[in-house]
Parts: structure tokens; C-alpha cells; sequence
């Protein structure tokens, strides 16, 4: 039974790893479940004050990665016109590399305000770095404590 907790967390780990990365999967709280995993069925025993404190930056960082790209965006004076073109830009270069999805939100952003918020290029290329400003450093942050997160799964089942 262990082996298979073991193995699970890990997976978990891994997947949460990745999801921090990928769009559509949910990266810190997959990691945590492979924490949570350890903590009820693992052969050494996780604090409860461990799995409460991942559990509460889990919590920070998934709220966050909502956040920051939308407060990045209106500080540089975006419109929700360039909220949406990030995200389907994200999503249509999820299918050409890590390069495409990063570039799509960049694109989109500034195509959402050039066409649909009727600004200028210039305007529009501020708000459309802030976006992406603000995708990297969430997407960032989720990578980090996912990455943390996979080490104590690591640390826990070894």
C-alpha cells in the first residue's frame, strides 16, 4: 500500500509541476493533494502544521494567478477587451509550443485593444506587455511552489 501512496503523490507532484506550467490543469493543488496523500496514508507521517501551511500557499498562490494579470492589465491601463484576447490567445498557442502560448497572450492582449478597445498601437503594446507581465509572474510564482511542493513529496517519501 505505501508504494502505491508513494507513487501516487509523486505523479501528483509531477502533475502539479506541469500544471503550473500548462493552462487547464490545476498545478499547486494537484501538488498538494500528493502532500495531502502523504499526510493520511504515507510511511512517515506529515505534520499537520506542514500540510495546513502548504494548504494556505496553495490557497494564496492559486488566488493570486487570477489577480495579477488582471491588476497588471489595468495598471497599464487595459481594458477587459485585452483580459480576453490574453486568455483565447493563450489558449490557441497551447497548441503551438510554450513559445506560441506565452506569445498568443502577448498577441492577444495587444490585438484585443488594438480592435476591440480601439486604442492605438502604442497604448495597446503597454497594456499588452503589462498582460504579459503579469502571465509570467503568476505563472511564475505557481511553478515555484509546485516545484517546493514536489521536493517535500520527495522528501516525505524518501
Amino acid at each position: 500500500m505505501e508504494s502505491i501512496v508513494v507513487a501516487l503523490a509523486i505523479i501528483a507532484g509531477v502533475i502539479g509541476v506541469l500544471g503550473s506550467i500548462i493552462p487547464g490543469l490545476p498545478g499547486p493543488p494537484v501538488s498538494w493533494v500528493g502532500i495531502l496523500l502523504l499526510f493520511i496514508w504515507g510511511p512517515e507521517p506529515v505534520s499537520v502544521s506542514s500540510l495546513v501551511i502548504w494548504g494556505v500557499v496553495m490557497a494564496l498562490v492559486t488566488v493570486i494567478d487570477y489577480w495579477i494579470p488582471m491588476y497588471f492589465t489595468k495598471v497599464t491601463g487595459g481594458s477587459k477587451h485585452a483580459e480576453r484576447g490574453s486568455l483565447i490567445g493563450m489558449i490557441v498557442g497551447i497548441f503551438l509550443t510554450p513559445i506560441g502560448m506565452i506569445m498568443g497572450a502577448f498577441l492577444g492582449a495587444l490585438i484585443g485593444e488594438m480592435e476591440w478597445g480601439k486604442k492605438e498601437f502604442g497604448p495597446a503594446f503597454k497594456v499588452a506587455v503589462g498582460s504579459f507581465l503579469g502571465f509570467m509572474l503568476g505563472t511564475g510564482l505557481k511553478a515555484i511552489v509546485s516545484v517546493l511542493m514536489m521536493w517535500k513529496i520527495i522528501v516525505f517519501c524518501f
